[in-house]
């Protein structure tokens, strides 16, 4: 049963990955930036890096809270400093361990010549030659000690006290880094979504051409119908028809260029919301209108509000650098046991060591003070490209709308001279049939008509992204 079970819900996990593989069909613009949001790789790596400040924040909380080192030690050694150490840090050293079974040899000796009698005794031991001969006997249990292990746990724990709140500004530093990160990733998702929008309206715009260049292939096609006929009753040249065939071929050319700029929309598309997309819903040509203010770019460009950040941070540098004239003050607490085997008689060897620093700064040559110069400069020019960046984007701004209203007027003047070029040459083509006008001022006529469409289409591209470039300064 537990494997039949398995295999259906492997199963369906098949089936709702395919589906989510599945092409996108009559996809909204809305929808559209829904999966870019989620989907689009590159929004995708600027969200690693806010990860990767977030956790720089976390680090430089954790500098707060000092550090707790735990070392354990190996050693084994017949050197006389060593071994020596070694018992005196275990709290197992002896008088042995001093030499005194060699002293002690001497005293015996000086005993036994004294015969029990304590004043001989007291002369022999001041006897210089006798006191020469005990200081001078080297004491070969501590010159020769046997080879020992000895194995040493140590925990250690530091933590600052006080840095001239250097540490504390870091961490706000770094918090800020985060929202600097956050901008920038803001940054990429305006870029993604101007993307978005400027290549659903090149479809958009491209479909609407197509048709147009349809109802030109079904007029051509029309004519070269009347031609055809008008050759067999004897009123057209053969010259007629390859002028009109020649032009019904440009058509079907820009037709097919046409089609294969959509198909290259289409994939710039689906590479934005990293997923297949078949179709989607056009955007009425004259959607795209900016009704943003000046100071509603102002207020919202990712551009100030990083510089306006930069300048926050600016300002903290300035006491980071300050912190080299404040004292730095912290503490310590060791704790740990020693023994010749590991962990072994822990509590009876144990020992502590707590302590605290404090240092000062006196004299280092006028760096700090340099330095705290460098900072306050660079908070001086952070506050002047900060307002530079202000008149810029306005300038931006106000040069943008000045371009719009030009493409509006041009766009509404090739309106009125396209619809006329459409009259003439169906009028043209109608006195074409009649036999009151040549094939040449026919196609002359529709040759008209095509540079005015393509001038249109021209015009209404670069008016969109105008637009958008304007949406994309206040995102």
């Amino acid at each position: 049963m537990p494997i039949f079970f398995i295999t259906i819900l492997s199963l369906f996990m098949t089936i709702s990955s395919a589906e989510n593989t599945l092409p996108y069909e009559n996809l909204t613009v809305e929808d559209a930036k829904k999966i870019v949001m989620n989907n689009n790789l590159e929004i995708t790596i600027a969200q690693f890096n806010v990860d990767v400040a977030t956790l720089g924040r976390k680090v430089a909380q954790g500098y707060n809270y000092g550090t707790l080192d735990a070392t354990l030690m190996g050693l084994r050694s017949n050197d006389a400093g060593n071994v020596f150490g070694f018992k005196l840090q275990s709290r197992e050293a002896s008088f042995k361990d001093f030499g005194f079974s060699d002293f002690l040899g001497g005293v015996s000796q000086a005993i036994s010549a004294s015969g029990g009698n304590f004043e001989t005794f007291g002369s022999l031991m001041q006897n210089p030659d006798m006191s020469k001969q005990l200081l001078q006997t080297q004491p070969n249990d501590l010159n020769y000690p046997d080879e020992r292990n000895h194995f040493d746990v140590t925990l250690k724990y530091m933590i600052p006290l006080y840095t001239g709140r250097k540490l504390s500004r870091y961490k706000e530093i770094a918090a800020q880094m985060v929202h600097m990160n956050q901008y920038d990733k803001q940054k990429v998702i305006a870029e993604k979504l101007y993307e978005l929008e400027k290549v659903y309206y090149d479809i958009s715009l491209l479909d609407a051409f197509e048709k147009d260049l349809n109802t030109i292939k079904e007029n051509m096609e029309q004519l070269h119908f009347a031609t055809l006929e008008m050759q067999k009753e004897g009123y057209a040249k053969r010259t007629d028809l390859l002028e009109v065939e020649s032009k019904l071929s440009n058509v079907q050319r820009m037709i097919f260029q046409t089609r294969a700029n959509r198909e290259l929309s289409y994939q710039f598309l689906s590479f934005l919301l990293n997923s297949k997309v078949n179709s989607i819903q056009v955007l009425p040509l004259d959607a795209f209108n900016c009704n943003l203010s000046v100071e509603d770019v102002l207020s919202h460009n990712k551009d100030i509000q990083k510089a306006e950040l930069g300048l926050q941070i600016q300002n903290k540098m300035i006491d980071v650098k300050r912190a080299a004239n404040l004292p730095e003050v912290g503490a310590f607490a060791e704790y740990g046991s020693s023994d010749n085997r590991l962990l072994n008689d822990f509590a009876k060897h144990d020992r502590y060591t707590v302590g605290f620093q404090a240092k000062l700064n006196i004299f280092n040559g006028g760096v700090d003070a340099a330095t705290i110069e460098q900072e306050r400069i660079k908070q001086l020019k952070v506050k002047q490209q900060i307002s530079l960046a202000k008149k810029g984007i306005a300038l931006q701004y106000e040069k943008i709308k000045t371009e719009i209203k030009n493409y509006d007027f041009q766009i509404e003047s090739l309106k009125k001279e396209l619809e006329l070029t459409q009259e003439i040459f169906k009028n043209y083509q109608e006195r074409y049939k009649e036999g009151l006008a040549s094939i040449n001022d026919v196609v002359i006529k529709q040759s008209l008509q095509l540079e005015k469409m393509l001038k249109l289409l021209q015009l209404q591209n670069e008016r969109t992204d105008k637009v958008l470039q304007v949406k994309k300064l206040a995102y």
